[in-house]
């Protein structure tokens, strides 16, 4: 059976790479393709994006408008039934430290939001800080427990 690794390109020869600097008559002798003089044309130039010499950069002087919810946004790991189902076995309690052991949900996630999509067969204790509608319906039709705990 054929892969990836083994495919080859057979439509379009592979283009050389262009060798500056290597004489007149390369077509890119001289300046190299870099113009004359100027910083652009030193080696070791490096292109600091909105920096303009000593002028105040442009996103500096442009007015700031609208708001951001940057500041306020609270980041919340979501699991569905579904992977519940597939990562725990009857009796055990789902939470936020226990994913985090399993090294499912991320160390840092401040708090554990329950989706419903899927379906949650085995009988587990569920403890999230919220819970979506459709999740808590499926919860109650299926005789789960679960308890929303405060983050």
């Amino acid at each position: 059976m054929i892969n990836l690794a083994q495919l080859s390109n057979t439509h379009r020869p592979s283009k050389k790479r262009h060798r500056v600097g290597r004489g007149m008559g390369s077509k890119c002798g001289k300046t190299c393709g870099r113009g004359v003089k100027g910083d652009k044309a030193r080696s070791g130039y490096k292109n600091h994006f909105g920096q303009e010499g000593g002028q105040i950069p442009l996103y500096k002087k442009l007015p700031t408008r609208g708001f951001t919810n940057g500041a306020f946004k609270k980041e919340v790991f979501a699991i569905n039934l579904g992977m519940i189902d597939k990562l725990f076995s009857d009796g055990e309690a789902v939470t936020l430290q226990a994913l985090q052991e399993m090294g499912y949900a991320p160390r840092r996630a401040p708090a554990l939001k329950v989706l419903s999509e899927g379906e949650l067969s085995k009988k587990v204790t569920v403890a999230a800080n919220f819970f979506s509608k459709a999740a808590e319906e499926k919860l109650k039709k299926s005789g789960i427990s679960f308890q929303q705990v405060s983050a």
